[in-house]
């Protein structure tokens, strides 16, 4: 049973677990910092902190939590906000981040298929390098198609699962 009352936690154990997932993110390419916040934000219960709280539990200046937040926000995993009535930011991940990073990419993997129609043209479709371009371009447009069925594939588990609708 689900409840909005604050759970009491290890703060060494939270600690570890923000770590080890930065780690695993760190691994897979994303910068450390940006990836030590996201982790403290997906183990607060609200989804929610502020500047000064992630400074204070992460121990990094407010610099860092700034640079953090900002490329977080720009890939689209948290949403930076001002705390109503004070010039404090704060910063939330949502329930849905991966859904929403992933299906943002979009406008990204679209600009790179422009560029590479580009390419192939100026290339020449015949050539060795055309031909690589043409299959790389084959490549993205497969993904996105895949992408748009597998992401309302999502949406109906997601649903399902988690009692949404």
């Amino acid at each position: 049973m689900r409840t909005n009352k604050p759970v009491e936690r290890d703060p060494e154990a939270v600690s570890r677990f923000v770590e080890h997932f930065a780690a695993q993110l760190v691994e897979a390419g994303v910068p450390r910092m940006p990836t030590r916040v996201f982790g403290a934000l997906l183990a607060s219960d609200t989804g929610t902190l502020t500047s000064a709280e992630l400074g204070e539990q992460l121990r990094i200046s407010p610099a860092a939590v700034s640079g953090a937040g900002r490329y977080l926000a720009q890939v689209h995993l948290v949403s930076r906000e001002r705390e109503p009535g004070s010039r404090r930011e704060r910063y939330r991940v949502h329930s849905n981040q991966w859904y929403e990073a992933l299906t943002n990419r979009e406008a990204i993997v679209k600009r790179w298929e422009e560029a590479l129609r580009e390419g192939v043209t100026s290339l020449g479709a015949d050539t060795p390098a055309g031909m690589r371009l043409a299959e790389t371009l084959a490549f993205f447009e497969f993904v996105e198609g895949e992408m748009e069925a597998m992401m309302e594939r999502w949406r109906v588990h997601r649903d399902r699962t988690f009692g949404r609708g």
